[in-house]
């Protein structure tokens, strides 16, 4: 099983978000978490804002990865959203987002942080795949598509993602 299987529930997973913001899409994280995990709404939102002002967390390809540490968070907790419409992001290549993981983790998890974020970076950099998670049906084949996937070799360069 991939690490990002093991901490996104079906619950987590969202298509067709209407928001034309960064923002917007940090309040719904906020709102996703809280009810989901019992977070406050304001916390989630202000640490992926606070952590937004320092870099972009757009990759490029049409994909953004919002991240955060929180204090008192047991383990690493992660959300897709799928945006109905793209929306400027900031990314490197200039392209609008519209596949979006907001992954959230424990304030001394270093390694783990670094894990996740590394296993992101190898998933949506397969355009395959990107392409699929575009076309998934709905909610259920999201979440199939994003905890199913295993990585090849062929994944491990993120080349076409910038």
């Amino acid at each position: 099983m991939s690490l990002i299987a093991s901490l996104l529930p079906a619950a987590n997973v969202v298509t067709a978000l209407d928001a034309g913001s960064k923002k917007r899409v940090f309040e719904e994280a906020g709102i996703l978490f809280e009810s989901q995990l019992g977070l406050a709404r304001d916390l989630v939102f202000d640490k992926l804002f606070t952590r937004e002002r320092l870099g972009s967390t757009g990759l490029g390809q049409g994909v953004a990865i919002p991240h955060c540490r929180l204090a008192g968070l047991a383990e690493a907790a992660g959300a897709f959203i799928r945006l109905a419409t793209p929306i400027p992001f900031d990314a490197p290549d200039g392209r609008p987002v519209n596949l979006v993981f907001v992954l959230l983790v424990p304030e001394e998890a270093n390694d783990t942080h670094l894990q996740l974020l590394s296993e992101l970076a190898r998933m949506f950099s397969d355009r395959a795949f990107r392409e699929q998670l575009l076309a998934a049906a709905d909610a259920a084949a999201l979440h199939a598509l994003l905890t199913g996937w295993k990585g090849s070799p062929e994944n491990g360069a993120i080349d076409d993602i910038a």
